[in-house]
C-alpha cells in the first residue's frame, strides 16, 4: 500500500488483532471507480429501489454509444409497493409528461447537485475519486467535480441543517465502511425517475471491495416515512479504474465523437460554464453566482 490512508488503514488493523483491515479504496492516486449502469439495483428478497417500468426500459445516451439504440428517459414503474401515494402521483406526472413527448430531464441536467443517494448511480463513464483520512473520507465525482464529505467516528450535529448532500458522518466496521447520512434537502432527488422525498430521510451506505479490490459494492438502506410506506434497500456496484491495470472498458477509447477517454487521473470538467439551457422546456434553470466565492 502506497497512499498515506493505506498506512493508517494497516495502523489500524495492527491496533485489534484478529480485526479485518478497513478499506483503502485509493492505494494510489490513479484510482478510481466506475458505477454499473442501471440504476439501483433491487436486494435479493424484501423492498427494493423504483425500477424501469417494464414496458417502457431506459435506455440511456451512453447505452446509445455502446449500442446505437435511441435513448430514452426513465419511465417510473408506478406499481412498486413502496411509493406513498402522493410519491406515486408525482412519479406518474412525470411519466405522463414523458409520454406526451415532453423533457424528462431533471436537476442533474440542469447541473444542479446530484444529492444523496443519487450520487450512487451517475458515476456510469465518469468515475469517483475517493481520499481517505483519519478525520474524514471525501469523493470526488469527475460528474461537474460534485464533491461529499463523510466525518468519521464522529456523531451527528445536533441541528443539521439540509443539503444536497447532507450531513454524513461514517466509521469502519472491519472491512466496510458505513455511511449514515440525514439532512438532505428536499431539492434532491432519489433517482432518475425524480422520485422525491421528505426531510426524513435517512440513508446508511455500506462500502466495501470484492473480488480481490477489483470491485466495491454498495449496500443501501433508505428510511423516509413521509415517502415510504416501508424501509427499503438497494445495492450498487462499481469497478476499480487504474491506468495500465484496469481500464475504463465501457468507454471507446480515444474516440473524440464520445467526449471519453482511458482511466487516468481526475479530469477536467465543467457543466455550467454555459449558462444558457440547451432544452426549451426546462423547468430548473442553469445555476448561476450573482457573487463570486473566493
Amino acid at each position: 500500500m502506497g497512499s498515506a490512508a493505506a498506512v493508517l488503514c494497516a495502523a489500524a488493523a495492527a491496533a485489534t488483532p484478529g480485526r479485518a483491515a478497513p478499506p483503502d479504496f485509493s492505494p494510489n492516486p490513479g484510482v478510481s471507480w466506475l458505477a454499473d449502469p442501471g440504476g439501483f439495483k433491487p436486494p435479493a428478497s424484501g423492498a427494493g429501489p423504483v425500477q424501469d417500468d417494464p414496458k417502457h426500459p431506459t435506455i440511456t445516451n451512453d447505452d446509445y454509444r455502446l449500442t446505437g439504440k435511441q435513448p430514452t428517459f426513465p419511465v417510473a414503474d408506478l406499481s412498486n409497493p413502496i411509493l406513498q401515494p402522493w410519491v406515486r402521483d408525482a412519479l406518474r406526472r412525470h411519466n405522463e409528461q414523458i409520454f406526451a413527448g415532453k423533457s424528462g430531464l431533471g436537476p442533474r441536467q440542469s447541473c444542479w447537485p446530484v444529492g444523496t443517494p443519487a450520487l450512487l448511480i451517475v458515476g456510469v463513464f465518469r468515475p469517483i475519486y475517493i481520499v481517505q483520512t483519519r478525520k474524514e473520507v471525501l469523493m470526488t465525482w469527475q460528474l461537474d467535480h460534485q464533491y461529499r464529505h463523510i466525518y468519521l467516528d464522529v456523531p451527528h450535529s445536533k441541528l443539521v441543517k439540509p443539503s444536497w448532500f447532507g450531513e454524513s458522518v461514517g466509521h469502519y466496521e472491519g472491512d466496510t465502511l458505513v455511511v449514515d447520512t440525514i439532512g438532505i434537502s428536499e431539492k434532491a432527488v432519489m433517482d432518475d425517475y425524480l422520485t422525491p422525498h421528505t426531510d426524513r430521510l435517512h440513508v446508511v451506505e455500506r462500502y466495501r471491495m470484492t473480488n480481490n479490490d477489483r470491485d466495491m459494492e454498495v449496500q443501501l438502506h433508505v428510511d423516509d416515512p413521509g415517502a415510504f410506506t416501508a424501509p427499503w434497500n438497494a445495492v450498487q456496484h462499481f469497478h476499480r479504474l487504474e491506468p495500465g491495470i484496469s481500464e475504463n472498458t465501457l468507454a471507446v477509447q480515444n474516440d473524440p465523437t464520445t467526449g471519453r477517454s482511458v482511466a487516468g487521473p481526475l479530469q477536467e470538467e465543467s457543466c455550467a460554464e454555459n449558462a444558457k439551457p440547451l432544452f426549451t422546456d426546462q423547468e430548473l434553470p442553469i445555476p448561476q453566482a450573482n457573487t463570486p466565492d473566493f
